[in-house]
């Protein structure tokens, strides 16, 4: 059994492509001190994210990197190694980014990047994980904390939150549900990351 890291203040790049709602939830764990880490830098890979502006505003560094400005995946992950290393990130925190993870990023920042999916993983894996949920007629969904390994969604799970799925909902409104409990339960994990509290055995994860 392997303690992913030691106990120690966290240093977060975050990764994102859309509103960055997570990266609110994030930020304010970290304002009030229930999770010692700092925030070095957001990246996205959309111009026009939303979570670029909150950036701004908590005056995070921050920066739109387009991946069609390089001739591979591995051209553009090695880009963004170089400046998740220039701002000494030891974590590197996925909040609606919409690309798999290559291996030049998981070599770099190995069993430290962390993701979360709004389903109860292994089950509805991808995109649009509640609009499956729904349409296959579960009782429960939820989401999940994980580390990021190159499937897409397979890696070890940290935490999870369980979310009743009523008769009558749709897709945005279990998301909006699931978005909830996503906005409880990622900053804790991140804060048991700082705590030294999380050890991976296989693809099990215990947490001490």
């Amino acid at each position: 059994m392997r303690r992913i890291m030691e106990a120690g203040r966290l240093c977060l790049g975050l990764l994102a492509s859309g509103r960055g709602s997570n990266f609110d939830a994030i930020m304010t764990a970290i304002i009030r001190r229930e999770l010692n880490a700092t925030m070095a830098v957001v990246i996205s890979d959309n111009r026009d994210a939303a979570v670029l502006q909150k950036a701004k505003v908590h005056n995070v560094k921050n920066r739109f990197v387009n991946p069609r400005d390089f001739n591979s995946k591995s051209e553009y992950e090695q880009h963004l190694v170089e400046l998740l290393q220039a701002e000494s990130v030891d974590v590197v925190v996925l909040a609606g980014y919409m690309r798999i993870v290559g291996s030049v990023l998981l070599d770099a920042y190995q069993d430290r990047v962390v993701n979360i999916h709004p389903s109860l993983l292994p089950s509805f894996m991808g995109l649009h994980a509640q609009r499956q949920a729904v349409e296959y007629g579960v009782k429960y969904s939820g989401c999940t904390v994980h580390l990021v390994d190159e499937g897409m969604d397979t890696g070890p799970i940290i935490m999870q939150a369980v979310v009743s799925v009523a008769q009558d909902d749709d897709e945005d409104s279990l998301a909006t549900r699931i978005l909830v409990e996503e906005h409880k339960i990622y900053w804790r994990c991140l804060q048991l990351l700082a705590e030294g509290r999380i050890y991976l055995e296989g693809r099990r994860i215990f947490i001490c």
